[in-house]
């Protein structure tokens, strides 16, 4: 059970050539235009003739009744424990056994010092985190790839093993707008990034141009790589949340470092909670507190201004927030008003508000595919106002025509003190955990 990510990678690192096995199917949930694939019998290795079929979620049962399944591997994240507890419940009802993977069997080991920064949420602040990670350890001397969590939209077989070092690379193996989210920032500050399908071939091609690898989380899951030190990100907006979503608990236990994140946007209630959280279930995690601090071009434009807000679609989305930077900017810079996007909704975004009830006025920029780009387009032209505040990580401006002016608003993390880097300096210089 999967969502384009971990399921492929817990197929590869621990199915694929054990005779014990025959996966007969994957089934494929929250992200849209995964399912009706096939995982590739080129991936999948000796012992698979025919391409692994990929269903929607929906049919698992009468998958797991029509095909004689005796295990299902629960390999998706940012759920709640319930929801986990739930699917479990319905595949054991049917008589299969239900399985989590543990961590060793599902982290790769490297020859390079490993720096994992994973979240307790998406959207809780961890690409830019990791951005102002890559750079305090490039300062320090070391050459630093990123390998970032999957998002294997496309065609498998062309994905494999992707290196984005220039913009141009985004093209060349056509990223979705969620993929240019992810990859655009480290490349224009210089890093080269790793992402696809096989990450035993996309580690080994990393290992030969870093010094420290850098992994790039995705959702709340945990790293595909064993980490040196783990860092856990989490959201002062949505306390509780470490605990009480897979797999944050999990990467909460197994964290060096804690960042409590968002601490202006919060109550001193909600920071006290997940310090207790910490402190019970990971005491000798040492913690640090930081914010999302958003930057604004032209800020002074959108005072009086009627707004349209587009934030990250995922972090809306089953991140389950439902305002972002381009919200806050709006709100800073005294709009006059935030237009509500649901008006002017067009085609699959319709369906994404009605599945997401909590998003309210804000538009998720979702882009799974080319037809629902389009939509999105159609979907910010129809709507009715002055100016679009843009809050997603990459600049929708390069890649959709716009019949309004459009502002690009950014987050930077801003750490609350100087921990960080005298952290991460000990740890790479002063202990000198690997020789390289």
């Amino acid at each position: 059970m999967g969502a384009a990510g971990r399921d492929f990678h817990n197929f590869l690192v621990y199915y694929k050539n054990n005779p014990n096995y025959e996966v007969v199917a994957f089934t494929a949930t929250q992200i849209p235009f995964i399912d009706n694939r096939v995982f590739p019998k080129e991936l999948a290795g000796k012992y698979y003739k025919k391409d692994i079929p990929i269903y929607g979620e929906e049919n698992l049962v009468e998958l797991i009744k029509k095909l004689k399944i005796d295990e299902v591997n629960f390999a998706y994240s940012d759920v709640s424990n319930e929801y986990v507890m739930e699917r479990a419940a319905k595949v054991l009802a049917t008589g299969a056994s239900f399985r989590l993977l543990g961590t060793k069997e599902i982290m790769l080991k490297s020859k390079r010092f490993v720096i994992s920064i994973c979240a307790s949420r998406t959207g809780a602040g961890k690409s830019p985190l990791t951005r102002k990670v890559c750079q305090i350890v490039k300062n320090l001397g070391f050459k630093v790839v990123v390998i970032r969590h999957p998002m294997p939209y496309g065609d498998l077989r062309e994905q494999i093993c992707q290196r984005f070092e220039k913009l141009e690379d985004l093209e060349k193996f056509k990223c979705t707008i969620e993929e240019k989210e992810e990859f655009e920032q480290h490349i224009l500050n210089g890093f080269v990034v790793y992402s696809g399908v096989d990450y035993k071939k996309i580690l080994k091609k990393a290992e030969k141009e870093a010094d420290i690898i850098i992994w790039d989380g995705g959702n709340n899951d945990l790293p595909f790589i064993k980490p040196d030190f783990h860092i856990f990100v989490t959201d002062a907006r949505r306390p509780g949340h470490e605990i009480k979503y897979y797999p944050s608990l999990a990467n909460l236990m197994l964290a060096n470092l804690i960042v409590i994140n968002k601490v202006s946007n919060a109550n001193r209630r909600a920071i006290k909670q997940i310090e207790k959280n910490v402190k019970k279930f990971n005491p000798k995690a040492r913690i640090i507190y930081g914010d999302l601090k958003v930057y604004c071009e032209n800020s002074s434009l959108i005072k009086g201004k009627k707004v349209l807000c587009i934030e990250d679609g995922p972090t809306l989305t089953h991140g389950e927030l439902n305002t972002g930077a381009a919200y806050i900017a709006a709100k800073k810079y005294k709009a006059k008003k935030i237009v509500d996007a649901r008006k002017y909704a067009c085609g699959s975004i319709k369906q994404i508000f009605r599945k997401y009830k909590h998003l309210g006025k804000i538009l998720p920029a979702v882009g799974y595919s080319e037809s629902q780009l389009k939509e999105l387009e159609k979907t910010i032209n129809k709507a009715k106002c002055d100016l679009i505040l843009i809050g997603t990580p990459t600049d929708l401006r390069k890649y959709l025509k716009l019949n309004k002016p459009a502002l690009k608003v950014d987050y930077k993390f801003e750490e609350r003190g100087k921990e960080l880097e005298n952290i991460l300096k000990n740890v790479l210089i002063s202990q000198n955990p690997k020789k390289y």
